[in-house]
Order: C-alpha cells, then structure tokens, then sequence
C-alpha cells in the first residue's frame, strides 16, 4: 500500500494537532507522549444514548407533551378547510 493511502485512512484517528510528523515517525517512541496523554483523558466506556431531532425535543424527556401531534391534527385542518372553502 501507498504512504498515502494509508495516512488518508489513518486521518481520523489521530489529531492532527497533537501527533505532527514529526513525533508519530520516530523510531523510539518517546514522541509519543503527548498523543497517549491526550489519548488517556478522554472518556472511557459506554457513550450515553442520545434521541435527537423531534422525537428527543418533543416526545422523551422531561418536556414530553402530545402538543406536536395536536399541532399537526389541527394544522391539516386547517389547510383541508381553507382547500375546500376555496373551491
């Protein structure tokens, strides 16, 4: 495989601000420093679940309500209404 092809799949793993060319080629390794503490601080485990977009905003959580539901019912309605008066 090419040096390039390799560093473009690679890309994502390592931040580019932390592990300059420099310090990821040596050959001993004590470079490496601060990649493996920046490495060792982030978060370990499980990642929480996350619910986005209307059905997070809306329908879970602490907010739950069926106000959207109403709105939507209300809001066809309407246009229905206002298709049919004008015809």
């Amino acid at each position: 495989m090419h040096a390039s092809l390799i560093r473009r799949q690679l890309q994502g793993l390592i931040p580019p601000k932390i592990a300059t060319p420099k310090l990821v080629s040596g050959e001993t390794g004590t470079g490496l420093g601060p990649l493996v503490d920046f490495y060792s601080k982030l978060p370990k485990g499980q990642a929480t679940p996350r619910v986005g977009g209307i059905k997070g905003r809306f329908f879970s959580g602490k907010n739950a309500s069926g106000s959207p539901i109403v709105a939507l019912i209300v809001g066809l309605f309407a246009i229905g209404y206002t298709i049919d008066y004008n015809k």
